[in-house]
C-alpha cells in the first residue's frame, strides 16, 4: 500500500513551530454549467501557490488541494472521476493510503457540478478558522483564516456578475477583503479551462511572489479579457460597425491599462476609428513607461502629419526594417497609395531587400496589378530564396 507523507511531498517551506510544511491557504473550485468550464482560484502566504494546488481536466472535473498539500489527492481525484467515481469516492483510496489524512484539505467538483469538500481535523488546532462550504457547483475552503472568510467567498462567487473567471476571482478578493489568512499573503493563482476552449483562451494566471497577489491576479485577468475585447472591437470596426467597435474599444482601453506590449494594437484600433489623437496619447503613454517602446514608432509613421507625433519620431534613424514596418502598417490600414510612394523611395536605397520586394508585391496586388506583383515576388525570392512569405504568396497563384 502506498503511504503518503506530507512532510516529503508538500510544496511549502517547513513551519518553524511544527516542523511541518503547513500551507495556510484559501481557495475556490467550481464548475460553470453555462460555459462548461472548470476553475480554481487560490491564495496563500507562501510563494507559487499554483504549483501543486490546482488540478483541472475539462470534461472530467477539478480539484483544489491545500493545507498540508499532497498532489496525489488531485491527481487521483481526476483519474477516478474519469472512471466514474463520485467526488467523495474519488479520493477514498488516497485517504486510506495516507498516514496523515487529518492534515489534508481539498475541494472537488465533477463534470456535472457535484461537489465534495474535506477539512482534516488537525487543521482545527491551527490558529484561525479552518473549514469548507459547498454550494451549487462549487466548494470554498481554507485554513488559518479570519472568521468570515469562507462566507464572504461564497457570497462573492454567487452574487458577482461577469465571466466565470471574474466570479472565481471575486470570491478570492472577497476572502482577502474579509481578512484572508491571519499569517499574511504572498501568492495567488487562477486557472480556468473548458471543453473546446482554444489554447489561447485558457486562463492560467499566477502572482508567484507579490505584496498584493490577489490584486495582481485581477490585473492579469483584466489583461486576458481586455485582449479578447480588443480583438472583438477590431473585428467590429473592420466590418463597418464603428459605433459598436468604439464601445468595445473603450472597455478594452480600461482593462488593458499598463500592458504596454499591446498598446501598439490599441493605438491601431483608435486609428481605424478615426481617433488619431487618442492613438497618439496611447503611444505617448507607452513611451513614458517603457523606453524600449520607441522601437515600435516606425510602424506609426503614417501619423507623421501630426505635430505631436513628429516630436516623438526621428525618421533619419530608421533602418530598413523600420521602413518595412512603416510600409506594412500602411498596407494593413488600407493606405495603399502611401505605401507605394514609400516603396518607390526606399527600394532604390535598399536594392538587396527581399522584404521590401515582398511588400511591393502586396501593394501591387492590392492595386490590381497582378503581373507587377508576380514580378516583385520573383525578385524577392531571388534576393532571398528562404523568404517564406513570398513563396507562399506566389504558390497561391496570384
Amino acid at each position: 500500500m502506498l503511504m503518503l507523507s506530507g512532510i516529503a511531498s508538500a510544496q511549502n517551506l517547513p513551519s518553524l513551530l511544527s516542523g511541518r510544511n503547513i500551507n495556510s491557504t484559501f481557495a475556490i473550485v467550481a464548475y460553470d454549467k453555462e460555459t462548461q468550464k472548470w476553475g480554481v482560484a487560490v491564495a496563500t502566504n507562501n510563494i507559487y501557490v499554483g504549483n501543486s494546488t490546482i488540478y483541472i481536466e475539462p470534461g472530467v472535473g477539478a480539484a483544489a488541494v491545500i493545507a498540508e498539500t499532497e498532489p496525489e489527492y488531485g491527481i487521483n481525484a481526476l483519474k477516478n472521476l474519469k472512471l466514474g467515481s463520485s467526488p467523495a469516492q474519488a479520493v477514498n483510496a488516497t485517504m486510506q493510503a495516507d498516514v496523515m489524512p487529518d492534515y489534508r484539505q481539498f475541494g472537488i467538483v465533477d463534470k456535472n457540478g457535484s461537489t465534495f469538500g474535506y477539512t482534516g481535523h488537525a487543521l482545527s488546532y491551527w490558529k484561525g478558522c479552518a473549514g469548507h462550504r459547498e454550494g451549487a457547483g462549487y466548494v470554498v475552503l481554507g485554513n488559518q483564516l479570519a472568521d468570515s472568510v469562507l462566507v464572504r467567498m461564497a457570497d462573492g462567487y454567487e452574487k458577482t456578475t461577469g465571466s466565470f473567471a471574474q466570479r472565481l476571482l471575486s470570491a478570492l478578493s472577497a476572502g482577502q477583503a474579509a481578512g484572508g489568512q491571519l499569517s499574511g499573503k504572498q501568492s495567488a493563482a487562477l486557472r480556468v479551462d473548458g471543453i473546446n476552449t482554444a489554447w489561447y483562451n485558457r486562463i492560467d494566471l499566477r502572482a508567484d511572489n507579490d505584496v498584493n497577489p490577489v490584486n495582481s491576479l485581477q490585473t492579469l485577468l483584466n489583461y486576458h479579457e481586455g485582449r479578447i475585447i480588443l480583438n472583438r472591437s477590431i473585428a467590429e470596426i473592420q466590418s463597418g460597425k464603428i459605433a459598436g467597435g468604439r464601445q468595445l474599444l473603450s472597455q478594452a482601453t480600461v482593462l488593458l491599462k499598463g500592458w504596454y506590449g499591446i498598446y501598439g494594437k490599441l493605438a491601431t484600433a483608435f486609428i481605424m476609428t478615426g481617433e488619431e489623437e487618442k492613438a497618439i496619447r496611447i503611444i505617448r503613454d507607452a513611451l513614458q513607461h517603457q523606453e524600449g517602446w520607441k522601437e515600435n514608432l516606425s510602424a506609426f509613421y503614417y501619423l507623421k502629419e501630426h505635430a505631436t507625433f513628429r516630436k516623438l519620431v526621428n525618421e533619419s534613424s530608421f533602418s530598413e526594417k523600420d521602413w518595412a514596418a512603416a510600409i506594412q502598417q500602411e498596407l494593413n490600414m488600407g493606405k495603399n497609395v502611401a505605401a507605394l510612394a514609400l516603396l518607390k523611395q526606399k527600394i532604390p536605397r535598399y536594392p538587396a531587400s527581399s522584404g521590401l520586394q515582398y511588400l511591393l508585391a502586396k501593394a501591387m496586388l492590392a492595386s490590381g496589378n497582378n503581373a507587377a506583383a508576380k514580378e516583385a515576388l520573383h525578385q524577392a525570392i531571388k534576393l532571398d530564396p528562404e523568404n517564406g512569405d513570398a513563396k507562399r504568396m506566389l504558390a497561391e497563384g496570384i
